[in-house]
């Protein structure tokens, strides 16, 4: 894992008066995108964006216009990203992975950067996109990539608690880039998982003992983080399997249980350090909440992680208010 760390909030707005004005914003405020008109009536867009180390809020309105993802612009080893959008007003139609969704009002859909996708808007349009890294989502890749291009609607099931949520933000983005922003932030994403998980049917699904095994276990690492002693062995004696299988689940997954369990605790880390809130806080005092015993130790490793020490992130958190 290796993020570079940018100031923990930020805000961007762009008012764009003409076309071209609008196309630069939306590349410079997401990824690599081909922006093209639809239609022939005169095109007005603005584009407002909150950043909040390393999520990227924002809020898009704009009139008739298509946003496309080709694979001429991907590019090899650029960070991987989740789109989560919301569609406020107007319709959209999200098209990835072969399937297509009609955003309405009150829609949700998630896209991944790392493959072709395009957005069609017809109409006036308002939208709130969260773009995170794709381990910020706490799902397996491939999971997710069964949810691409699929509406959630805010009319029933958990969409019905968690999309007025995401709602509330985009009405208050002012307060995204507030004290309490990283929290709101990392809470909308929590939600997000949440929502997401429950589609997916993990727990429920007799189908796959592995993924069920590893849903589990997942768990655990995430309620003993703030344990020194959580080591493979203890992890493997909890569900009565042995140290070598634990240690081929995760091989499967292209890691291993010491590397799972070291950057869950330094994302937890990561995230304690840029809340406002827990400013009052030392960052040995941090470290050790998530299981980091040695401040050495921590700051190397987090070091190496995010390209930037402990100390430092922190002090562009504040520099940054």
């Amino acid at each position: 894992m290796n993020v570079v760390a940018a100031p923990a909030t930020r805000v961007r707005s762009s008012v764009s008066h003409s076309f071209r004005e609008y196309r630069q914003a939306v590349t410079a405020s997401f990824v690599p995108l081909d922006v093209s008109r639809v239609g022939s009536d005169p095109f007005w867009g603005r584009l407002r964006t909150v950043d909040v180390d390393p999520v990227h809020v924002s809020e898009i309105m704009a009139s008739q216009h298509m946003v496309e993802r080709t694979s001429s612009l991907l590019a090899g080893g650029e960070p991987a990203y989740y789109k989560a959008s919301l569609q406020v007003s107007g319709t959209g139609l999200l098209i990835q992975d072969g399937r297509e969704a009609v955003l309405q009002p009150g829609d949700l859909a998630i896209y991944d950067t790392g493959r072709p996708y395009s957005l069609l808007f017809e109409n006036d349009m308002k939208m709130l996109v969260l773009m995170f890294p794709r381990d910020h989502l706490g799902l397996p890749p491939e999971a997710i990539a069964q949810l691409t291009a699929h509406s959630f609607s805010s009319d029933d099931g958990l969409g019905a608690m968690i999309i007025p949520f995401l709602q509330n933000v985009s009405q208050n983005l002012d307060r995204v880039g507030g004290v309490t922003g990283p929290r709101l932030v990392h809470s909308a994403i929590d939600l997000i998982t949440t929502m997401f998980a429950n589609e997916l049917d993990l727990d429920a699904d007799p189908g796959d003992s592995h993924q069920l095994l590893m849903q589990q276990i997942r768990r655990y690492i995430d309620a003993n983080l703030g344990s020194p002693e959580l080591a493979p062995a203890q992890i493997a004696a909890a569900h009565f399997i042995s140290t070598r299988h634990l240690h081929g689940l995760f091989r499967q997954k292209g890691t291993t249980v010491s590397t799972w369990i070291r950057e869950q605790r330094l994302e937890k880390c990561r995230r304690d350090l840029i809340d406002p809130l827990n400013a009052h806080l030392s960052v040995g005092t941090i470290a050790a909440r998530w299981g980091f015993v040695e401040a050495a130790h921590f700051s190397r490793v987090f070091k190496a992680a995010y390209d930037s020490s402990p100390t430092e992130l922190r002090a562009r958190m504040f520099a940054s208010r």
